[in-house]
């Protein structure tokens, strides 16, 4: 959540990995993907457009 915090713009799940310092590998990318979507599905996360995460503005 962190990430998103200091986030000015949503964020594609790769680059969520490179702020996390997770290497870049697909399995990588697409595991952070399906936490995303979790938390969106938890209302935690907002997901803008396809593959653009943010945390939702009030």
């Amino acid at each position: 959540m962190a990430v998103f915090a200091s986030a000015d713009v949503p964020l594609r799940a790769r680059a969520v990995c490179e702020a996390m310092d997770v290497e870049i590998a697909p399995n990588n990318i697409n595991n952070v993907r399906l936490k995303l979507k979790r938390l969106v599905g938890r209302g935690i996360l907002v997901e803008t457009k396809q593959g653009l995460f943010t945390q939702p503005r009030p």
